[in-house]
């Protein structure tokens, strides 16, 4: 593995291992959203379930990253969680567009490097 590959996955680990914990201990401050984000976000929450369950993904694959163990497979569980993460800033809240770029990238970077784990799940049998 070369440096680059080990240093994207460190810092999208140390990323979703942070906001996941967030999630859980509220020690960074939430950042403001538009009315649509809000209600977005509210649904979620009103849930009950959902916040707990992306969150604990979060932790689990941003740990995974970090020790680098199972990283094809967090990366395919953050893989819906990004394109989520990367939707709602750019149709609904309309901010935020330089760390959910960073994250796309690392996401794209890691599963290009990664993409001889991932090739058996695209053959024909």
């Amino acid at each position: 593995m070369n440096k680059l590959t080990l240093g994207a996955r460190l810092l999208l680990g140390l990323l979703f291992f942070v906001f996941g914990l967030n999630g859980f201990l509220q020690f960074l401050p939430q950042p403001e959203v538009n009315a649509a984000g809000g209600a977005f976000l509210g649904a979620l929450a009103g849930t009950g379930y959902m916040f707990p369950i992306i969150k604990g993904i979060e932790v689990l694959a941003g740990s995974a990253l970090l020790a680098g163990v199972f990283v094809p497979m967090a990366l395919i569980f953050l893989a819906p969680i990004v394109v989520n993460i990367a939707l709602f800033h750019v149709i609904l809240a309309q901010n935020g567009y330089g760390l959910v770029a960073a994250i796309v990238v690392l996401m794209v970077y890691l599963g290009w490097a990664y993409r001889a784990k991932f090739a058996p799940l695209f053959q024909v049998r």
